[in-house]
């Protein structure tokens, strides 16, 4: 009996160690099923299952389940397995403030931790982290402060990453003062302390106390070069970020800081340069072709945004994203150029690009402006996924192709299904209304933009309902809006009337809204030929007679037309008399071909009245 019972003895130790053993492997079982969980109903049978177990509690596996359910994007879940926990450890309090922020719920973060203060759990330096960051995110400065009493009565404050959210919450809300006295109290300051405080001063503007701090840094990482070379381009100052640039070690240039000075040019409009340096990067991602394009782009060098991407589409590295298709197919509608536009369609389908909303959106625009308004409803009603810009391409084109009925219907539609419409929905719904003649309409949605949905009209709004207006023959209201309208009007108001009055051959408003334009843009040839046609209808031909001599005296001359041509998928510029295209004689000679054929059907061209 003695022996029976030394035996069981001896083997409870070696039971108790296998129970423990598969304890850990039916937890090391859940903790991967979690992980590897890509279903919430899954996710809540696997929670249930160690319920069952008696592993809900487990300090391991409580973690995961909430980052589970974070990532699920529900907070509530996860905050309801972290309240069943009797005694949770600092590392899941922390999962919960890393959760919250993540998510930009930063007053749950606050409101968890003075839960956490209540039950005297005390906090460490990412618990601190994620609190100050909160604080920081909600512009909750004075909160912030009473955590920094925290950290350094719990003797945190000192621990740098504890400083370093300090500092950028102190400077998001512009007390640099503080921001300062925490960076000089750091016993050890890394990198990145020396880059928020750089940082910091960038953000109110002080860029001399930028630079001396940072020449002051013992350390300097890309990041660091970046946010000063990103400081003196946000403030316009090319030749400094340049200079700072080529100061710069070779080995901290990546193709983020190639890209940030290229993006630099490009937005001060100094094209030239941007050129220059764009040839000068040593590896080009798709971020450096769109800088370039879109310093095209910006300057309105249409033909040159298609030839940048036509050597972007040659170059074997180079690879292009949404937003160099969108760029492009504006480029394409402002040049007319619809083959090239139904080619990039065909691109854009065939590389996974069809079903992207900026892509949908650009094409809209692009078959719209190119006359092609069916191609455009078509890819709008195939657009599974539409926004206002959306809408607006859409019923811009309408309005513009003289749709106004189907505009309108599609505009209220869209209030109907409660999408709010902004600034430029509604210059293309009271467009329709000019299309279509309808005044009381118009006056509704105007009414309808600045009583419900609080817009502040823009001087395109007042521009379209006094062309409403005035194409209603309702000359007198459109000259009482035009002054009742809070701003100047401008050279665009003052044509259009002027355009309304070519419409009812009125000649003495003609004269007055002329002399409105002469002092806004005397130089603009358009209204003195809008002014000349107007006599021309009325038979007054000696007041036609004297707007030319006006214009010759003055040296007023119409620039010369200019048009764009597609020859298969290549567009081509050309003027009158324009002799630049490598195959002029053969143009003119065709010109001259055609002409001969029209003499010999028994009909002279009169050329000097086309030269005129």
């Amino acid at each position: 009996m003695y022996f029976q019972s030394k035996s069981i003895a001896s083997l409870a130790p070696k039971l108790l160690q296998t129970q423990t053993q598969t304890q850990r492997q039916i937890e090391e079982r859940f903790i991967s099923l979690v992980q590897s969980c890509r279903n919430l109903e899954k996710l809540h049978q696997i929670q249930a299952q160690t319920f069952t177990h008696g592993f809900f509690q487990s300090p391991f596996l409580a973690p995961k389940i909430i980052i589970a359910f974070f990532q699920f994007q529900k907070p509530n879940l996860a905050l309801q397995s972290f309240q069943q926990i009797q005694q949770p450890n600092a590392v899941l309090w922390n999962v919960m403030f890393k959760g919250y922020t993540e998510i930009e719920l930063h007053a749950e973060t606050l409101q968890l931790f003075v839960c956490m203060r209540k039950r005297d759990v005390m906090p460490n330096e990412y618990t601190f982290t994620f609190v100050i960051k909160s604080c920081a995110r909600t512009l909750r400065w004075r909160v912030g402060e009473e955590v920094h009493c925290i950290a350094i009565k719990t003797g945190y404050e000192s621990n740098g990453f504890v400083g370093t959210t300090l500092i950028d919450m102190y400077s998001s809300v512009g007390i640099i003062e503080y921001a300062r006295k925490v960076f000089c109290e750091m016993p050890e300051r890394n990198v990145v302390a020396w880059t928020s405080m750089v940082s910091a001063y960038i953000s109110i503007g002080d860029l001399e106390m930028a630079q001396v701090i940072f020449e002051w840094a013992n350390e300097r990482d890309a990041i660091l070069w970046n946010s000063m070379i990103c400081g003196y381009i946000e403030r316009g100052n090319m030749e400094a970020a340049r200079e700072l640039f080529d100061r710069m070690p070779g080995n901290d240039r990546d193709v983020m800081t190639w890209n940030t000075v290229l993006l630099g040019y490009s937005n001060s409009g100094d094209i030239e340069a941007c050129e220059r340096f764009f040839e000068e990067i040593p590896e080009k991602n798709v971020f450096s072709w769109n800088g370039l394009i879109g310093g095209y782009m910006r300057r309105g060098w249409f033909l040159k945004v298609l030839c940048v991407f036509d050597r972007m589409l040659r170059s074997p590295s180079a690879m292009l994203n949404d937003a160099t298709l969108a760029v492009v197919l504006s480029a394409c509608a402002k040049l007319g150029a619809v083959n090239i536009g139904r080619w990039i369609h065909v691109f854009a389908e065939t590389s996974g690009f069809g079903a992207n909303l900026y892509v949908g959106n650009g094409l809209i625009d692009m078959y719209s402006k190119c006359g092609c308004i069916m191609d455009a409803m078509l890819i709008f009603r195939s657009m599974e996924t539409k926004d206002v810009v959306t809408l607006n391409a859409m019923i811009g084109g309408l309005a513009t192709h003289g749709r106004g009925l189907e505009a309108l219907e599609l505009f209220d539609q869209m209030l109907q299904e409660g999408e709010r419409p902004d600034g430029i929905t509604f210059v293309g719904a009271l467009s329709a209304c000019v299309h279509a003649g309808m005044v009381e309409k118009g006056y509704s949605y105007f009414r309808l933009m600045t009583d419900d949905y609080l817009i502040t009209p823009w001087i395109e709004h007042y521009g379209c309902m006094v062309d409403l207006l005035g194409r209603a023959g309702l000359l007198n209201e459109a000259i009482e809006f035009t002054r009742r309208m809070p701003m100047k009007p401008d050279s665009v108001i003052w044509s259009a009337l002027l355009g309304v009055c070519q419409v009812h051959n009125d000649v003495h408003l003609a004269k007055l809204v002329m002399n409105k334009i002469i002092k806004l843009e005397p130089e603009d040839v358009t209204n003195y030929v809008v002014l000349s046609n107007i006599y021309g209808t009325v038979g007054m031909w000696r007041e036609v007679a004297g707007l030319k001599c006006l214009t010759r005296n003055t040296g007023i001359a119409k620039l010369p037309g200019c048009s764009f041509v597609e020859v298969g998928l290549q567009v081509v510029e050309f003027c009158s008399f324009d002799a630049r295209h490598c195959k002029t004689p053969d143009i003119y000679q065709v010109l001259h071909g055609l002409k001969e054929l029209l003499k010999s059907a028994g009909w002279e061209p009169n050329v000097y009245e086309a030269y005129e």
